[in-house]
C-alpha cells in the first residue's frame, strides 16, 4: 500500500483512498488525515490494485482496510464494479464514493454504501462521512430491525395508535404540526417538521422543502418542472406515487446525498 505520513498511530480508522486522477487522489488522502478519527491514510490510483491491496490486509504487519473512499468512473474496473465485490466479503470495508456524478448514488446505495460525496469535496461533508463509517462499525448487525421498529404516537378521537417511522413515506409541515403520510393513512402529531428533520436525519428522510421531508428509500428520482425540480417518490400500501416540490436551497444537499445509507436509530447519533 501507498501511505503518506500517518496523522493518528495508533488509534481510529485505516482508510484506503481511491482515484486514477493523482491531484483528486492527493487531495482526499490529505483531507482524510485531517480527521481526527482516521489513523491512518493509504491509496490507490485504479480499483485492481485497491482490490489487491485489500486482500493482502489480512498479512502480518499489514493493517486491515476499515473503509474505502473511491471514485466511480475509472478505467478497467470501476468504483461500483469494485464496491459491488466488496460486499460479497465476510467483512467487508464501509464503501463512501466521491465522485463529480450525481446520476450514480441509487445504484451506489443499493450496493451498500454509506455515503456518496460529490466533488469538488467539501471538508464538513466528509467529516460527515467518516462519522457514518463510525457509526456503522459501532452499530449492531440487529440495529436496523431496531431502527424500523421506532414507533410515533397518534391519538385520534382518545385512542392512541403507534404509526411505524418505516411506514412513513412523506412529512407535510402543517403549522406546529406535521402530518405523516404513510401507505395506510395519513397522521396529524403535535410535533414540528423541524423536529423531525433533525431527528430523523440518521434514518433516511430528508427536508426537500420548508413544508416537506421524504423518506429517501422511496424516491425514485428528480426531475424539472418549469424553473425548479420536484422529487418522485414510489408509491406504497395505499398511498400513489407522487411528486413533492424541491425548493432552490435544498437542492444540492438532495442530489449531493439522495439516499443517506443504512438506517441509524436515534439511540445511535
Amino acid at each position: 500500500m501507498t501511505q503518506a505520513a500517518n496523522t493518528n498511530p495508533g488509534r481510529g480508522l485505516t482508510v484506503l483512498a481511491v482515484d486514477d486522477e493523482r491531484p483528486a487522489l492527493d487531495e482526499l488522502a490529505f483531507l482524510l488525515r485531517r480527521q481526527d478519527a482516521v489513523a491512518a491514510v493509504f491509496t490507490a490510483q485504479d480499483a485492481t490494485t485497491a482490490l489487491r491491496q485489500i486482500q493482502n490486509t489480512v498479512g502480518p504487519g499489514q493493517p486491515v482496510v476499515d473503509a474505502v473512499f473511491l471514485d466511480i468512473n475509472m478505467p478497467g474496473l470501476d468504483g461500483l464494479e469494485l464496491a459491488g465485490i466488496l460486499s460479497a466479503f465476510a467483512r467487508p470495508p464501509a464503501v463512501v464514493f466521491v465522485t463529480a456524478h450525481d446520476d450514480r448514488a441509487l445504484a451506489a446505495f443499493d450496493l451498500g454504501a454509506v455515503d456518496y460525496l460529490l466533488k469538488p469535496l467539501r471538508e464538513d461533508r466528509l467529516a460527515e462521512a467518516v462519522r457514518r463509517v463510525l457509526l456503522a462499525r459501532r452499530r449492531p448487525a440487529e440495529s436496523a430491525d431496531t431502527a424500523a421498529d421506532e414507533v410515533i404516537p397518534v391519538e385520534l378521537g382518545g385512542t392512541t395508535t403507534l404509526v411505524h417511522r418505516s411506514s412513513v413515506a412523506w412529512v407535510e409541515a402543517d403549522g406546529d404540526y406535521a402530518r405523516l403520510h404513510t401507505g395506510t393513512g395519513s397522521h396529524l402529531v403535535r410535533i414540528p417538521i423541524s423536529t423531525l428533520e433533525s431527528r430523523w436525519v440518521d434514518a433516511g428522510f430528508l427536508r426537500v422543502h420548508r413544508s416537506y421531508l421524504v423518506s429517501l428509500r422511496l424516491v425514485t428520482g428528480i426531475r424539472s418542472v418549469g424553473s425548479g425540480l420536484v422529487v418522485c417518490l414510489r408509491g406504497t400500501g395505499d398511498l400513489a406515487a407522487c411528486e413533492l416540490p424541491v425548493s432552490r436551497r435544498h437542492a444540492r444537499e438532495l442530489k449531493d446525498r439522495l439516499v443517506r445509507g443504512p438506517l441509524q436509530s436515534w439511540s445511535s447519533r
